[in-house]
């Protein structure tokens, strides 16, 4: 694999994939801040996201829409939108300035997620090279690496506003450079939807959600269960998300050589396992050192989860039932992400955070056990 001439050839929606981890990584190290500063309990922290999350689904909807309309402009379009919404959080004072601010943020993010990733997937079309993996790993790295500077700046008094504003001067550079065209799409697709297999679509789905519940979950409870659970310093707290960044891109890079290995199956089975016991681990590990390093396992784990659903059901459907299978299955794992994290803020507000984390778990494996010797018996 020759990764320069991959990142040559994806380097334009690969600038969005950035962008998009840098503003994410910087929020869920800033998520303590941000919830005490409005006010708010888990229960109404979880609900604000969960306000945030109907923003993000109905972007979702309309992106195919605006993508068509705003031409080569929608990514360019997209991430202005998505740099001006993440001025607001970092002002919240109460929970309707926050939910209002969530809103925005992860609207807009739903919004560039769908454009980006359908130019990418033209790039790969037509280059005939495999870059999801990649854009993928980098968005992480990048989340990474801004919850680790963000968790530093925190510990040194900057505010959530001036890093976040910090993080808008670099996104406008970013996104100076994010005019692309898209590619040609088919339209026979939508004439064959009757072809699509839905319990596959359905399984995989939910499947999917599971993973993407997970790694929200993760964004914007870790450092809250580090700091709170354990004590730790803001820097310490920030560790939670941006182990899962860095984890996450690791495990991405090298998913395309396991599936050289072993089939999209086993290996679905094995990460989720692994997802489950670094969730378990996080949740009761005796120290927040522990902890960190169950959230890096959960990262590992679950990074490859939702790439090799997307690859197993692109492989099993006829060709012409393809996009459109794909399509509807990336819809219902953004349920999970946008879902996830306000339910598990509920379940914190009930019975603590080390209970909502094993809920999780338990999620986690029942893809292994369950989700996924019901995906080989519908695809057969």
């Amino acid at each position: 694999m020759d990764l320069r001439q991959d990142i040559r050839t994806s380097w334009v929606p690969l600038k969005a994939f950035i962008l998009m981890g840098l503003f994410w990584g910087a929020f869920g190290a800033y998520v303590p801040e941000i919830k005490a500063q409005a006010g708010l309990n888990d229960g109404q922290f979880g609900l604000a996201l969960l306000c945030g999350a109907f923003g993000g689904l109905a972007a979702m909807w309309a992106a195919p829409r605006v993508d068509h309309n705003w031409g080569g402009w929608a990514m360019v379009g997209a991430a202005g939108l998505l740099i001006a919404s993440f001025t607001l959080p970092g002002l919240a004072l109460n929970w309707t300035m926050l939910a209002l601010a969530v809103l925005a943020c992860m609207g807009t993010s739903g919004l560039l997620d769908v454009v980006m990733n359908v130019r990418l997937s033209g790039i790969e079309a037509t280059s005939g090279r495999a870059l999801m993996n990649l854009n993928h790993a980098l968005y992480s790295f990048a989340y990474g690496g801004a919850a680790l500077t963000a968790g530093l700046a925190r510990e040194s008094g900057v505010s959530a506003q001036v890093f976040f504003l910090c993080v808008c001067a670099i996104a406008l550079v970013l996104a100076s450079g994010l005019y692309q065209v898209a590619g040609d799409v088919a339209s026979e697709d939508n004439k064959k939807e009757s072809r699509v297999p839905v319990l596959l679509v359905v399984l995989a789905g939910f499947a999917g959600a599971i993973a993407f519940v997970a790694e929200q979950a993760t964004d914007n409870w870790s450092a809250l269960h580090l700091e709170r659970s354990y004590g730790g310093s803001p820097s310490e707290g920030a560790l939670g998300p941006a182990m899962l960044g860095f984890t996450m891109g690791l495990g991405r890079l090298w998913g395309q050589a396991v599936l050289a290995r072993l089939s999209e199956g086993r290996v679905l089975r094995l990460a989720a396992l692994i997802s489950a016991a670094g969730t378990v681990l996080a949740a009761w590990a005796p120290s927040k050192e522990l902890a960190s390093v169950g959230f890096a396992i959960l990262g590992l784990g679950v990074s490859v989860v939702a790439p090799m659903i997307l690859a197993w059901v692109g492989k099993t459907v006829a060709p012409e039932s393809r996009a459109m299978a794909i399509s509807r299955v990336v819809f219902l794992c953004y349920t999970g992400f946008f879902l996830g994290p306000p339910t598990l803020g509920l379940l914190a507000q009930l019975f603590g955070l080390p209970i909502a984390f094993t809920v999780l778990a338990s999620l986690l494996a029942m893809i292994s056990l369950v989700l996924v010797p019901w995906m080989r018996k519908s695809a057969g």
